[in-house]
């Protein structure tokens, strides 16, 4: 009697890891590097920040007005009766009022000025009526408006940014503004990647007739393009044991993560999985997911090592799933706008079976009412890589979930948080 292998034709894949397990496991078995660098901080957008920042003074450093308008004395707030003000003089942002103010009289000021001493309050200019050298105001106003108060945003010595934030352009410009130059962040992660497959081409080459070009690795090389990872590219690596067991014992000396597309399966040409086993170790290699269910991860010294399936949305798919977590783990980032996951109504009923996380492609749009609605950019085949290029949207799947029918809400994940 043959024995079947378990495969995504199944109805429920039996034997297989669940996302969540699979990426817990991927979390837990990743340790963040420990090198760091000092860079400018002109430098440092989108590195993650390796030590606590702390305010080097308050912010602001003096009370000043949040507004245009007149400074005046609390003893001055109009209670029932018009008050007549006149204005002794003018305080600009950088240009404090020098002079001396007495009752009865008021201090034209304007945004971001130091507040005088004695003064509490400002009044904001449409709030007055301004004739020659006075104004006259009236109304409900309150001690203290229109004032921001030294140390109101941070406090000298207040941890304003943590280790393990991943540095935004707002970070860059608060750190500025505390007139901090450099920082110390972690060194950029070392990301070898390689194509595998003896059908596979590289760009440039003649192609033969059952050949496909290499666009795994040029998804991957735009998808690590960024300022905290150096890319190691291997190139394409021939379809052998030894060809690739080589590759992956040069890149470990070197890569704190390696990347392989294709071999991962069960064909009697998928050595990837195989020469891993021989360079190191295969920790689990098939996730219940569609698609990329055949995906090996293990540890090549000290390396982490990801080998992806060959058909290119199953490679993006992985890659944004597990492998971009993993990257940030081991970067230290901590602290991380994340591309979160909402609910968007399904226009079109996809067909699913239970026992899989299935993510596919989706279109996601604002209706009429401003509300997200979510379709499929069509037939969703591991290899059609023109549905990840329609997309801007994954639609998840969850593992319990079956058919689902049009106008229900499914689970989405935007692409402009992970792109």
């Amino acid at each position: 009697m043959i024995k079947k292998q378990a495969s995504c034709d199944d109805n429920v894949e039996t034997g297989l890891m669940s996302v969540e397990q699979a990426l817990g496991f991927i979390l837990k078995s990743t340790q963040a590097i420990d090198d760091l660098q000092q860079l400018s901080i002109e430098q440092s957008v989108h590195r993650c920040l390796a030590e606590d920042i702390l305010a080097t003074f308050n912010v602001p450093s003096y009370n000043n007005s949040a507004v245009d308008g007149y400074a005046i004395f609390d003893e001055n707030l109009p209670k029932q009766v018009t008050v007549k003000l006149k204005i002794a003089g003018y305080a600009f942002a950088g240009k404090p009022y020098q002079g001396q103010v007495t009752t009865g009289q008021c201090i034209r000021i304007m945004t971001g000025a130091v507040l005088p001493q004695t003064m509490k309050t400002v009044i904001m200019q449409e709030h007055v009526h301004l004739e020659d050298e006075f104004i006259y105001l009236e109304g409900d106003h309150q001690s203290g408006q229109n004032v921001r108060l030294a140390g109101e945003d941070l406090t000298q010595g207040e941890v304003v940014l943590t280790a393990g934030k991943y540095l935004t352009p707002a970070d860059i410009g608060l750190l500025a503004s505390l007139g901090i130059a450099e920082i110390k962040v972690k060194r950029k992660l070392r990301v070898a990647i390689a194509s595998s497959g003896d059908e596979v081409f590289a760009l440039g080459q003649q192609r033969s007739s059952t050949g496909l070009y290499d666009s795994n690795r040029y998804s991957l090389l735009a998808a690590l393009t960024r300022t905290d990872i150096e890319i190691i590219d291997l190139g394409i690596i021939a379809d052998d044991p030894n060809s690739l067991l080589e590759a992956f014992q040069v890149a470990a000396n070197t890569a704190d993560l390696i990347i392989s597309t294709g071999g991962v399966s069960v064909g009697d040409a998928d050595h990837t999985k195989s020469a891993l086993k021989m360079a190191g170790s295969v920790d689990f290699w098939r996730i219940a997911i569609k698609p990329g269910r055949p995906l090996a991860f293990g540890h090549i010294g000290e390396a982490v090592f990801f080998g992806l399936p060959g058909n290119p949305v199953a490679v993006m798919v992985t890659f944004y799933q597990f492998v971009l977590p993993a990257l940030e783990a081991m970067q230290g980032v901590t602290n991380k706008p994340i591309a979160p996951i909402f609910k968007a109504r399904l226009l079109k009923s996809i067909d699913k079976k239970i026992g899989r996380t299935e993510i596919q492609r989706g279109i996601l749009e604002l209706d009429a009412e401003d509300n997200w609605t979510v379709k499929t950019t069509g037939k969703q085949g591991s290899g059609i890589l023109h549905s990840m290029s329609l997309a801007n949207a994954f639609i998840i799947l969850k593992h319990n979930e079956g058919h689902v029918n049009a106008g229900e809400m499914v689970n989405v994940q935007a692409f402009s948080g992970l792109l």
